[in-house]
């Protein structure tokens, strides 16, 4: 079985650290232990500043709350898994980018059915941005690469509130869609990159 933990990780980083002749044979390693090609999903709950300022850490806590127990069931669903939550954020992955879209768009029709029964100050809404590539998950616990960055920027930045946004990355991977698809031009870290949104 595979050490993928954390402790393993710094454990490789330090001996890259203390042995720079070794660098190119330790990052092998690394990439032999944790890579992992897949779809990244990460969800940002939108509005989640002011409403914490105006209703109280509490409340925000009991939203996040019922945003893991609507999405968690329907990213598994989908064959996908929750690495991580941050604050308001969700970060989950998927064999395959279809999985990942199938599961944004099911969170967010739950959310916006939950919404219906509930008054305005606990309504769901949620940003989502889509990546696809190699990546590195460590455990269960977190995950690291270009994509995953892409795709919290789209997520957590970029998107408007119920948009899913791809990149141009995850797009590629869609082999056939039963969704329109709008391409973007998005500033992403200085630069113009391209992204899909759901439309």
């Amino acid at each position: 079985m595979t050490d993928n933990t954390r402790s393993r990780l710094h454990q490789l980083l330090q001996e890259r650290i203390e042995h720079p002749e070794r660098e190119s044979d330790v990052d092998k390693l690394i990439h032999q232990t944790f890579d992992q090609d897949c779809a990244i999903l990460v969800l940002d709950l939108s509005g989640f500043s002011r409403l914490t300022i105006r209703r109280g850490i509490i409340h925000f806590l009991a939203m996040v709350h019922r945003m893991s127990a609507i999405a968690d069931p329907l990213i598994l669903h989908h064959k996908g898994r929750v690495i991580k939550q941050e604050a308001d954020n969700l970060f989950a992955v998927f064999p395959e980018v279809t999985a990942a879209v199938d599961a944004a768009v099911d969170i967010l029709q739950g959310f916006a059915a939950v919404n219906t029964g509930l008054p305005d100050d606990k309504d769901l809404h949620a940003s989502i941005g889509i990546g696809y590539g190699t990546t590195l998950l460590i455990g269960d616990s977190d995950l690291y690469g270009s994509e995953m960055n892409l795709a919290s920027k789209l997520g957590e930045d970029i998107a408007r509130q119920n948009e899913i946004l791809l990149t141009e990355e995850a797009f590629k991977q869609l082999h056939a869609s039963n969704h329109s698809w709008e391409q973007l031009s998005v500033p992403i870290s200085g630069l113009e990159l391209i992204a899909y949104a759901l439309r």
